[in-house]
């Protein structure tokens, strides 16, 4: 399985992903989920990929073929983010029909070649934007309201992203936030796990950004769990009690108020 987020604010976005493409008890690969562009000034593209390996590794693939042939359309000569969207959903598309007549062994499930994306980042003369691109080719842009977009296993983190992010959300808390909405799916869902990659991006600064990976053993990840979990159990014993009133108490109530 797999995680993967993008949050805008006014600041900048914020991009985060796990590594992890199969989980088992014998067996753990991992492999980047995370594929940045550009950054020369004019635009700087990142794309997070989710769903079936040999689909979004085509997609991957077939991007930087186009930019190294200096194919007529590609994500460094797209005129938006809206162009590099529909880009990306066609080559999705094409991918998926390469491997759509592709049938497992018997007694196999079916093969499903669907991948899905979140592509963000900012090409000059445009705002900073994050887009989901879903298995059909088609997308949405991340809202005012929602300014953040997910893919993957994406329950167990949203709660953290629905109280604390906003447009006026600073990066710095941007970035935390996405760490914390990762570490908590991490721990909920052992088919997504380590290395986290990040890649913070400043508004119009049309540069590659920050980029780091956290190993399982990363010092800051640790402390980040360790001082979350136990943060999150304090204010749960801080939280006042909830009313509570006896059976019998409830009896005699009741029993006035008829007589």
């Amino acid at each position: 399985m797999t995680y993967c987020l993008a949050i805008r604010v006014d600041e900048g976005l914020v991009f985060a992903s796990d590594s992890r493409t199969n989980a088992g008890a014998d067996h753990i690969n991992t492999y980047s989920k995370m594929h940045r562009f550009g950054g020369d000034g004019e635009r700087t593209l990142t794309l997070l990929s989710s769903g079936n390996l040999a689909t979004s590794q085509g997609v991957v693939t077939r991007i930087r073929r186009d930019i190294r042939s200096a194919a007529r359309t590609n994500l460094l000569t797209v005129l938006d983010l809206q162009a590099a969207a529909e880009y990306v959903g066609g080559i999705s598309m094409e991918e998926q029909a390469k491997h759509r007549g592709v049938r497992p062994g018997a007694g196999s499930e079916e093969f499903v070649p669907e991948a899905s994306f979140i592509l963000g980042g900012q090409i000059r003369g445009d705002r900073p934007g994050i887009e989901h691109i879903y298995p059909e080719g088609n997308f949405v842009r991340a809202s005012v309201s929602t300014p953040f977009l997910q893919v993957g296993e994406v329950k167990y983190g949203k709660p953290i992203l629905d109280r604390i992010i906003d447009r006026r959300t600073t990066l710095d808390a941007a970035l935390k936030c996405a760490l914390v909405s990762m570490d908590s799916t991490m721990r909920s869902n052992a088919t997504v796990g380590p290395p986290v990659e990040y890649h913070v991006y400043r508004t119009n600064t049309f540069s590659r950004g920050t980029h780091h990976v956290l190993q399982e053993d990363d010092e800051y990840l640790l402390k980040l769990r360790r001082e979350w979990g136990e943060n999150i159990r304090t204010a749960f014993e801080n939280l006042p009690s909830a009313p509570v009133v006896e059976e019998n108490e409830t009896t005699v109530q009741i029993s006035r108020r008829l007589r």
